[in-house]
């Protein structure tokens, strides 16, 4: 109990540090024992059930294929480069501008695949996100501030600060203006997007991060955006750089 509270007490002073002294905090650090023990152990981390199907979709093989993803990038995604995952989503102008791991994922599927192309948060594009950012555990994420990217990072700050829905609420009151303090009886995180996507406990199942983002709209009672929309994208890309320095979690277990 000493050292909880004594954990807890570190997490608020670092949390309560003025925002210009920003410094990224994963959720991890607001878990029970119990729940890092299970993150942490991928024979108990019931995230990895995910992670085994997107493995086995990266290497499947359809009815008249010659190749599976596993084709180019080796059984066990060996070819992939783990800093490169890691620096998702980054702008690609001749994709359309922001670019998530997610839907790159889908435009391998369908152009390099020459498979029917997936709505995006479809259950198996989910799966090979968590499959393909799962090959990067551990890996510091370093998204791009630079260049191109600085204008739209300029935009997505706007959406991240913008009070919706009946509540008023935005992502900027929640995790930045309050963050290190009480609501209904759990301890408000920095919201850090390193672990997606993630086992959610309450929920039962592995969630993305733009299904995350819908939620905590229709929680503030917001019409939320559709996933993998350009808000949405936008959104991403200035939380996955708040989260640069951080480690990647997936999948991370979170309540």
């Amino acid at each position: 109990m000493a050292i909880r509270a004594f954990s807890l007490v570190l997490i608020w002073l670092l949390l309560s540090t003025p925002c210009s002294g920003f410094e990224p905090v994963s959720g991890y650090a607001f878990l029970g024992e119990e729940t890092r023990a299970m993150q942490d152990d991928e024979f108990e981390n019931p995230g990895m059930f995910v992670v085994e199907q997107g493995a086995a979709l990266f290497n499947e093989k359809r009815v008249d294929e010659e190749h599976a993803c596993g084709s180019c990038h080796g059984e066990h995604g060996e070819g992939l480069d783990k800093s490169s995952i890691a620096a998702y989503p980054v702008v690609d102008d001749n994709l359309g501008g922001v670019v998530t791991l997610q839907g790159r994922i889908n435009y391998c599927w369908e152009i390099r695949m020459d498979r029917f192309p997936h709505e995006y948060d479809h259950p198996e594009l989910i799966a090979l996100e968590t499959f393909v950012r799962n090959l990067a555990l551990g890996q510091t994420i370093a998204v791009e501030t630079g260049g191109p990217v600085a204008e739209l990072l300029e935009q997505a700050e706007v959406i991240y600060n913008t009070r919706y829905g009946q509540l008023d609420m935005s992502c900027h009151q929640c995790h930045d203006q309050h963050r290190g303090q009480m609501l209904r009886g759990q301890l408000l995180s920095q919201g850090q997007a390193n672990g997606f996507p993630e086992y959610r406990l309450g929920q039962g199942r592995v969630v993305s991060l733009h299904q995350r983002l819908r939620e905590c709209f229709i929680s503030f009672r917001a019409d939320p955006f559709e996933p993998g929309s350009i808000e949405f994208k936008l959104l991403e890309l200035y939380l996955m750089r708040r989260a640069n320095g951080l480690k990647i979690e997936t999948p991370a277990v979170r309540h």
